[in-house]
């Protein structure tokens, strides 16, 4: 494989397999997995480009991680994946042959595809309910609730993140650009919800007003920030999905949004050439 920014091409022992690996693309990318033989790995059924026909296709019940002990084990884990919004069950792709075999994956949404390996980083990462993307073959992915009070009355729904632990490889899917940010002990950062991808679990999380009344009814903000306190890593992603899906229904609709009126001095025209009809 050609090499890139993020190409892997180690051997470590491990829990999780140790897998190569290539991203490739800009905006829209997608990351290329080489597996040897015996070597798996897990991701949504919906993210799946292409494979190499040695490359055979398993649906699991939970994460795949083969570590959570028995049915109740599996049970809990798929239970965890369901309350952050994934399916019951993962698709496993396990090279069946020799030499080696490739698989892709790609992102659904405009933006970056980070390749994080769960033991450089005290081997949990706490990231957005839709980031993940795909793993090593014995990555585990669980629920982190956030614990602070403000969090649990205002958060809602929206604060239970995905936690995913292990020692080996993730692929997580952040939207537009993204930044990396090491926080010293006390260190203190505010973001914006939606714009808060990932973090580990030594960040102090909690929610904030985001300020005077005026603010909020003008501003179009959101009623909290995201109150981080090191030591730790950020992630911060700049066109989070919700955001852009906001956007393209508010064009969609006809009378809603910020279509209502554009293309009026030109009247049925003006609406053909803007694309509106």
């Amino acid at each position: 494989m050609s090499t890139s920014p993020w190409a892997h091409h180690s051997r470590s022992p491990g829990v999780a397999d140790d897998i190569d690996f290539e991203i490739k693309g800009q905006e829209l990318q997608f990351v290329e997995i080489e597996l040897d033989p015996g070597e798996s790995a897990v991701a949504e059924a919906g993210a799946l480009v292409w494979k190499d026909a040695s490359v055979g296709m398993t649906t699991v019940f939970g994460d795949g991680s083969g570590g959570e002990g028995g049915f109740m084990g599996k049970l809990l884990g798929a239970g965890k994946r369901l309350v952050t919004g994934e399916s019951l069950f993962t698709t496993v792709f396990t090279h069946n042959g020799s030499g080696k075999a490739r698989v892709a994956f790609a992102a659904p949404v405009p933006g970056a595809i980070i390749p994080l390996k769960l033991d450089e980083i005290g081997g949990t990462l706490i990231c957005q309910k839709d980031a993940f993307l795909c793993a090593a073959k014995g990555v585990t992915m669980g629920i982190a609730f956030q614990r602070r009070v403000m969090t649990g009355l205002f958060g809602g729904e929206g604060f239970i993140m995905q936690k995913l632990d292990g020692d080996g490889w993730v692929f997580v899917q952040f939207g537009g650009m993204v930044v990396e940010r090491t926080l010293a002990p006390g260190e203190e950062l505010h973001v914006d919800t939606g714009c808060l991808a990932a973090l580990t679990p030594s960040v102090e999380f909690d929610l904030i007003a985001a300020g005077g009344v005026r603010s909020v009814i003008f501003g179009g903000e959101g009623l909290f920030f995201a109150r981080l306190r090191g030591p730790g890593k950020v992630w911060i992603q700049s066109l989070p999905f919700a955001r852009l899906a906001g956007r393209v229904i508010a064009t969609a609709m006809p009378s809603g949004g910020q279509n209502r009126g554009e293309g009026s001095l030109l009247g049925p025209l003006g609406d053909f050439i803007g694309g509106n009809n």
